[in-house]
């Protein structure tokens, strides 16, 4: 069961973008019968570049959605951009799933599907081109995506790691850190 619902606020900067990506019907036997409850993934960010992912799960829909939520917003994660894309091409995995993002030229526009439009969308990132492999889980496709963006590194970070300006690790006059 998937469930595409989208809360846009963008008046206030602190506000975030909250999407529904899925929401499942799980069953546990016991006894007497069944016992059911619901499990929602949920990705939320600001639209620059802070972006978190959880699940929650609980007896009713609207419970498990607010537990995911509130886990999402309190693990976020912050992602270098690029002008309006990522700096540089990264891969990742989860479980059987394989998601690759190649950085792409203005105008280009999100060219992806499913999970990973949600994340870049929720990120802020405009132009991208992503590939899936393997598994379309989409919970394992939205984990290998953040997964992929958390791993990205902006050119005043690489710069300090080393002990370098962004000018000297460049070799170039008129670079700028972004």
């Amino acid at each position: 069961m998937s469930d595409k619902r989208t809360k846009d606020t963008r008046q206030n900067p602190e506000e975030f973008v909250e999407t529904v990506l899925s929401v499942r019907r799980v069953v546990k036997v016991i006894r007497g019968g069944r016992r059911l409850a619901f499990s929602a993934l949920v990705v939320v960010g600001n639209r620059n570049g802070r972006i978190g992912l959880a699940t929650g799960k609980s007896r009713e829909v609207a419970m498990a959605i607010t537990k995911a939520l509130r886990r999402a917003r309190k693990n976020m994660c912050d992602v270098p951009l690029y002008k309006t894309t990522i700096p540089y091409t990264v891969e990742a995995r989860y479980g059987a799933s394989h998601v690759l993002l190649r950085s792409a030229s203005k105008g280009t526009g999100v060219i992806a599907g499913g999970a990973v439009r949600a994340l870049m969308d929720a990120a802020g990132i405009k132009d991208i081109l992503a590939k899936s492999i393997g598994s379309s889980n989409p919970g394992n496709v939205a984990h290998a995506t953040l997964t992929a963006l958390s791993k990205l590194r902006s050119a005043a970070r690489i710069a300090q790691l080393r002990n370098k300006s962004v000018k000297e690790m460049c070799g170039v006059e008129n670079v700028t850190a972004q």
